[in-house]
C-alpha cells in the first residue's frame, strides 16, 4: 500500500518588522542630519564668495565646479552619465530646483541684502513646502491639521518679514521663497529618484546634465565680472561648490530614501537656527528677539505637520 505524502511545505517569507522600519527610519534621520549640517553653512559661505567674486558667478560657479567633480566621480565609479530615459522629466526638475533655482535665487536674495539671519528664517520654511511636495507626489492625503500648520507657518513668516522694516528686504523675500519653493521639488524628485539609485549618483547626474549650461556661463562671468580673489572669499566658494553643492547631498538624498521625504526632511527643522549660529560665530551677525521668534514659530509650524501627517 503506499501513501502519497500530501504535507504542505510551508515557506517563510520576509516581512520587514516594525523594529526594522524604525531602524531605516532612524538611519534616513540620521543621514539627512548630516546633510542638514552642511547645508547650514550655505548662506555664511555664500556671502564670503560675493565679497569676491559677482553673485551670478557664485551661484552657477558653484554647480559648475560640482558639475565636473562630479564627472570625475560618475567615470571613476563606471556609472552611465546619462539616467533612464523616464526619468528625464525628474531629473530636470532637480536641476531646476537645486542646480539652478535655489542657488540663483537664495544668491541674489543675500546680494540685495538680506542677512543671513534673516534669510535663514525665511528658509526655514523649506521643510513644509517639502513635506507639501512630497505629500502631493506619493497621493497622500494630509489632515486638514496639516494644510492649517502649512498656512500658520506662512503667515508667521509674512508677519516676521513685514516687521523686519527693511527697504531692500521686500524684493529679497520675493526671491527667498522662490528659492525654497524650487528647492522643496528638486529634494522631493532626488528623494524619489534615491529610493532606486544611490543619492551620490542622482545628485552627481543632475549636475552632468547642467554642465552644457553651468560651464559656458561661468567661463563668460569669469571673464567679464570683477574678481577679487581673497582668502575668505576663495573659501566661501569652494565650500559651497563642493559642500552646499555636492557633498552634502550625499547624506540627504540617501537619508531622505530611507526615512521618507516628508518625515526625513524635516530634519531640516534645526538647519534656521545652526545658520543663525554660524552668522552670529563667524560674521558677527546680530539678530533680536523678532528673528529668533520668527524661527521658533517656523519650526512649531513645520514640526505640526509633521505631526498631521501621521
Amino acid at each position: 500500500m503506499s501513501h502519497e505524502n500530501s504535507a504542505i511545505v510551508q515557506r517563510e517569507i520576509a516581512v520587514p518588522s516594525a523594529q526594522a522600519s524604525r531602524r531605516t527610519a532612524r538611519q534616513g534621520t540620521a543621514l539627512a542630519l548630516l546633510g542638514v549640517l552642511a547645508f547650514s553653512g550655505s548662506f555664511p559661505a555664500t556671502v564670503y564668495a560675493m565679497r569676491g567674486f559677482d553673485p551670478w558667478l557664485v551661484a552657477l560657479g558653484r554647480a559648475a565646479i560640482a558639475g565636473v567633480i562630479a564627472l570625475v566621480c560618475l567615470k571613476a565609479a563606471k556609472v552611465s552619465l546619462l539616467p533612464p530615459r523616464h526619468q528625464w522629466r525628474a531629473y530636470s526638475l532637480i536641476s531646476l530646483g537645486v542646480v539652478f533655482g535655489f542657488p540663483v535665487f537664495s544668491g541674489l536674495a543675500l546680494d540685495l541684502g538680506a542677512g543671513t539671519a534673516h534669510s535663514a528664517v525665511v528658509i526655514g520654511l523649506l521643510p513644509a513646502a517639502t513635506a507639501v511636495c512630497a505629500v502631493l507626489r506619493a497621493g497622500e492625503r494630509p489632515r486638514p491639521l496639516f494644510w492649517a500648520a502649512c498656512t500658520a507657518g506662512a503667515l508667521a513668516i509674512t508677519a516676521f518679514t513685514f516687521t523686519r522694516g527693511q527697504g531692500t528686504a521686500a524684493w529679497a523675500d520675493i526671491l527667498l521663497v522662490g528659492a525654497l519653493l524650487l528647492a522643496a521639488v528638486g529634494y522631493t524628485e532626488g528623494g524619489r529618484l534615491s529610493r532606486d539609485t544611490p543619492g551620490w549618483q542622482v545628485i552627481s547626474r543632475a549636475l552632468v546634465l547642467s554642465l552644457p549650461l553651468t560651464v559656458p556661463i561661468t567661463a563668460v562671468l569669469a571673464l567679464t565680472t570683477p574678481i577679487q580673489p581673497s582668502a575668505e572669499a576663495l573659501a566661501g566658494f569652494a565650500y559651497v561648490g563642493l559642500i552646499s553643492m555636492y557633498l552634502g547631498f550625499f547624506p540627504w538624498y540617501a537619508g531622505l530614501a530611507r526615512g521618507g521625504i516628508a518625515r526625513a526632511g524635516q530634519t531640516q527643522l534645526v538647519q534656521p537656527l545652526l545658520t543663525l549660529v554660524w552668522a552670529w560665530f563667524l560674521m558677527g551677525e546680530r539678530f533680536g528677539p523678532a528673528t529668533l521668534a520668527g524661527a521658533v514659530a517656523v519650526l512649531v509650524c513645520v514640526a505640526a505637520t509633521q505631526r498631521a501627517r501621521t
